[in-house]
């Protein structure tokens, strides 16, 4: 039985999650949960799944988890520390990252410290501190199992092939809600309406970067980490079936894709029951159903997150870090109706401008970092 932590167990990824071991009992058992500031979704949460340890971000409500699960004996804690705690716990055997924005980076890499298998759902882990990663990789013998249903749709296609003979990474997408749309289309974009995604249930965030494209450009950085193939060898289609998940061409010519039905529990119970396959819980591919694929060229000067998130991998060091901070500060700007949508890219593109890129750098740099960023960002909007 694989002992597991959930980190983000009240988002989309880690409810989905939860909804694997519900069926697979036998196969998994929760030793620790957290959440940002869902109490009540933890809460219920820790009484079904009784874990030893459950995690609060948001300090303030440490008190009130306390008194609502002190008869059930899960201990309590907070904070980036918790998040390290639960994650380098002895008797862990996998730890679920699927926490939201740069937050997800110190636990990660305290868990490869201690070899821990990690089920990436964060993409801002190797965004961010993608060297930083492989280097603590290379001196563990921890795993990254990939959640991302594109990444883990490459995992799959390039298990058991040399590297060598891979020619292109083929990631796919779904074009978001407003694919075939033209700029002047977008002027008057609510968030309402850009977090209406036509195939995937996802969080708001990602709802966003979807629209823009821009989870596609942070999946293309991710792609180059997770593989290690060249920026220029990382393709994108848009998809709007979304049934292939992601493909590999090989040199010989062969494109290998991986499909399944659109449901994220897929590639969740793949990465928690690595290397074994069981019974699926969301069914099987009706091919006859689904018996047209289209493929189309993103357009990336409509949707320019993209464009820019190619530019920030290509250049390297922190710019990637710069890229995904400026976009993770847009879009909450954006949600919060202070921005226009087309503004995201604008705002990300000044960033990029104003910050001169290091090479050497470690996690204290890019947490202040982070704050210069945002900062920048805050300023530029007053």
């Amino acid at each position: 039985m694989k002992q597991l932590v959930i980190l983000g167990s009240t988002g989309s990824i880690g409810t989905q999650a939860l909804d694997v071991v519900r069926h697979k009992r036998d196969e998994f058992n929760v030793v620790a949960l957290s959440a940002h500031s869902n109490i009540n979704k933890l809460v219920e949460q820790v009484k079904e799944f009784s874990p030893e340890y459950v995690v609060i971000m948001n300090e303030n409500l440490v008190s009130e988890l306390k008194d609502r699960v002190s008869n059930i004996g899960t201990k309590v804690l907070s904070g980036v520390e918790g998040l390290e705690f639960i994650s380098t716990l002895h008797n862990v055997d996998i730890v679920l990252t699927s926490v939201v924005g740069m937050i997800g980076l110190r636990p990660t890499i305290a868990a490869i410290r201690e070899g821990k298998d990690i089920a990436l759902a964060n993409k801002e882990t190797l965004v961010v501190g993608g060297s930083i990663i492989k280097d603590e990789l290379s001196k563990s013998k921890s795993r990254i199992i990939p959640v991302d249903s594109e990444h883990s749709a490459l995992f799959q296609c390039l298990n058991g092939e040399s590297r060598s003979a891979v020619n292109n990474l083929i990631l796919t997408a779904s074009g978001g809600p407003f694919r075939g749309k033209k700029k002047e289309d977008l002027t008057q974009v609510t968030p309402e309406m850009a977090l209406k995604h036509p195939r995937w249930n996802m969080g708001r965030k990602i709802s966003i970067d979807s629209a823009t494209l821009m989870n596609k450009g942070l999946e293309v950085i991710e792609a180059h980490y997770l593989f290690d193939v060249d920026y220029d060898n990382i393709k994108v289609v848009i998809h709007p079936q979304s049934i292939i998940h992601s493909m590999v061409e090989y040199k010989d010519g062969s494109i290998i894709a991986q499909l399944s039905n659109t449901d994220m529990r897929h590639p969740i119970q793949y990465a928690l029951e690595y290397p074994n396959r069981t019974e699926s819980l969301i069914g099987y591919l009706d091919l006859i159903k689904y018996n047209t694929l289209t493929f189309e060229e993103p357009d990336i000067e409509t949707f320019e997150c993209l464009k820019l998130a190619y530019e920030a991998g290509k250049v390297g060091g922190t710019m990637p870090a710069v890229c995904n901070i400026a976009n993770e500060e847009a879009v909450d700007l954006f949600l919060n109706n202070k921005i226009k949508f087309l503004d995201i890219p604008i705002i990300i593109k000044e960033a990029m401008n104003n910050f001169k890129v290091k090479y050497e750098f470690d996690l204290e740099y890019i947490i202040n970092l982070e704050k210069e960023v945002r900062e920048y960002i805050r300023n530029i909007i007053k």
